[in-house]
C-alpha cells in the first residue's frame, strides 16, 4: 500500500517535499494509517487534534494515544480543547459546530505556522457517502463531484483507497488505533448510511460500492462537459450592462436542458430550482412584467427579455465637473466627449448630446424621485419622470435604478431615455457635451 500511496500522491501532485503540512488526526484507523503512509513517503508534517470532550474518558484516551503517535513519528503536535459554550449554536447540529470549529482552527494554525496545507483522511467510502448524501439533499450536477483531492487548503490523499485496504494495511503491520464508539450509533445521517443502508446494498449487490464509484466518476466527467457548454452558452447569450444581466427569451424557448442552464445562471443570486421552474413557466404564458425575488435580487420577465439585477438599486448622488471624461452608473458606462457643433445628431436615446453652454457646472447625478418633472425633447410642457418611464415601458427591475443628470437642480437628461428640450443642441450651439454609452 505504501508504494501505491506514493505513486498516487505523485501522480496527483498533492505534496511538495520541501514544504510542511498539518495532519488532522483523530486517533481512528483512517487518520493513523495516513500518518504512517505520510511518514513512509517522507512528507514533512505536524499533527493537529481537536479534543471536543464529547466522549469524556474516551476522548481523553484519544488525546493520550495521539501524543504517543507524535513521539513515534517524532513530529510536533497541536491540541485544542472545546468549550461547552462553543456548541450553543441554535439551528446547528453538534457535528456541524464541531466541524466548523475544527476547520477554522486548522486554517488559523496553518497560516500562523506557514504550513502548506491541512491533510485529512477521507477515503473511498467517505467519498461515496458524501455523494449519496448530496443526492439525497437534492443537489444538482455538482452533487456527484464529492470531495476533491485538493481544494483550498485541504488535501485528501486517501480518496482512492477503500476502508478495507486501510484496515488491512494497519493489521498487517500490527499498527494500533483508537475506536470511536459514536461511529456505531446510527443517529447521524452519515452513520445511518454507513451502518444501515450501504451494508444492505452490498448484501444484494456485492460490487455495489465499486459500481457506484465508477458511475459517479462518469457522471462527474459528464458534469464537466455540461459546465463547459454552459459557460460557452452564457458568454454567447447573457448580456451584462452595468448592474443588470439580460437574456432573450428566444434563447431559452427551445434550449435543451433549459431548466439546468437557467438554474446555474441564477443560483449564485439566491434563486432555487423551483424558482427557475416558475420563471420558465411564465414565458409561454406571456406574463410580461412578472417578477421573482431572492434576497436583494429580482428576475423580471419583460416581453422578450429576462432581466436579472438588484431590485432596490439607487444611484449615489455625485457631481461631474467640466473635465470629466467618463461616467459609471448602475445602468452602464458612458464616455463623455467634448465636440464642436456636430454635422449629425446621435438619435440613439441611450446617448445624449447637450448644449455645453446651457449647462451650469458641476452637474449632479442622482436617482430620480417621485415628483421629478422635466420637459422632454420636442415637447412644450413638463412631464413627470414616472409617467415617462411608464410610457416607455421601462421594466420594473430597472425603474428604481434610473438616474437623472441635473444642472442647477433642473433635469437635463433622464439618463438613457430622454434629454430635456431646454438643454438641446440648436443652431446657436457652439460646443456639445456628448454622452456615449459603452457597448458591453
Amino acid at each position: 500500500m505504501v508504494d501505491h500511496f506514493i505513486q498516487y500522491i505523485r501522480s496527483k501532485n498533492l505534496f511538495d517535499v520541501n514544504k510542511r503540512y498539518l495532519l488532522a488526526i483523530s486517533g481512528g484507523v483512517d487518520s493513523v494509517c495516513l500518518g504512517h503512509l505520510l511518514h513512509a513517503a517522507g512528507i514533512q508534517f505536524s499533527l493537529v487534534h481537536y479534543n471536543f470532550g464529547l466522549r469524556n474518558e474516551e476522548s481523553d484516551g484519544d488525546e493520550d494515544f495521539i501524543k504517543d503517535m507524535a513521539r513515534f513519528w517524532n513530529v510536533s503536535l497541536f491540541i485544542e480543547h472545546a468549550n461547552p459554550k462553543d456548541f450553543d449554536k441554535p439551528g446547528k447540529s453538534t457535528q456541524m459546530v464541531a466541524r466548523d470549529l475544527r476547520y477554522q482552527w486548522f486554517e488559523k494554525l496553518m497560516k500562523e505556522g506557514f504550513y502548506a496545507g491541512v491533510i485529512v483522511a477521507h477515503h473511498f467510502e467517505d467519498q461515496l457517502e458524501t455523494v449519496l448524501l448530496n443526492l439525497l439533499r437534492g443537489t444538482g450536477i455538482e452533487g456527484v463531484y464529492g470531495m476533491a483531492e485538493k481544494r483550498d487548503f485541504l488535501i485528501r490523499p486517501l480518496l482512492s483507497f477503500s476502508r478495507s485496504e486501510i484496515e488491512k494495511f494497519m493489521v498487517d503491520n500490527k499498527f494500533h488505533w483508537r475506536i470511536d464508539s459514536s461511529n456505531a450509533k446510527s443517529i447521524y445521517k452519515r452513520n445511518f448510511l454507513r451502518n444501515e443502508i450501504l451494508p444492505q446494498l452490498q448484501s444484494g449487490f456485492p460490487d455495489a460500492l465499486q459500481t457506484l464509484g465508477d458511475s459517479f466518476h462518469r457522471m462527474k466527467d459528464t458534469g464537466k462537459a455540461f459546465f463547459h457548454l454552459f459557460n460557452l452558452w452564457k458568454v454567447e447569450n447573457i448580456i451584462e450592462e452595468g448592474a443588470f444581466q439580460y437574456l432573450k427569451t428566444l434563447a431559452v424557448t427551445n434550449l435543451p436542458g433549459k431548466h439546468s442552464m437557467i438554474y446555474y445562471w441564477l443560483r449564485d443570486y439566491g434563486f432555487g430550482y423551483s424558482d427557475v421552474v416558475e420563471i420558465l413557466n411564465s414565458i409561454p404564458k406571456d406574463e410580461s412584467g412578472k417578477s421573482f425575488y431572492a434576497g436583494k435580487y429580482m428576475v423580471n420577465i419583460d416581453r422578450e427579455m429576462i432581466i436579472l439585477g438588484e431590485y432596490d438599486l439607487k444611484e449615489q448622488e455625485r457631481h461631474l465637473d467640466d473635465t470629466a471624461i467618463a461616467m459609471q452608473l448602475q445602468s452602464g458606462s458612458y464616455d463623455i466627449l467634448h465636440l464642436n457643433t456636430p454635422t449629425e445628431m446621435d438619435k440613439n436615446t441611450e446617448n445624449a448630446m447637450l448644449d455645453f453652454d446651457k449647462l451650469d457646472y458641476p452637474l449632479t447625478i442622482r436617482s430620480w424621485e417621485l415628483g421629478d418633472k422635466f420637459m422632454p425633447l420636442g415637447m412644450k410642457n413638463e412631464k413627470k419622470v414616472s409617467d415617462l418611464l411608464i410610457d416607455l415601458k421601462v421594466p420594473l427591475i430597472q425603474k428604481k435604478s434610473v438616474s437623472v443628470l441635473c444642472s442647477k437642480g433642473e433635469i437635463a437628461w433622464v439618463i438613457g431615455y430622454r434629454i430635456s428640450d431646454a438643454f438641446k443642441c440648436d443652431s446657436s450651439t457652439k460646443k456639445v457635451l456628448y454622452f456615449k454609452k459603452r457597448k458591453s
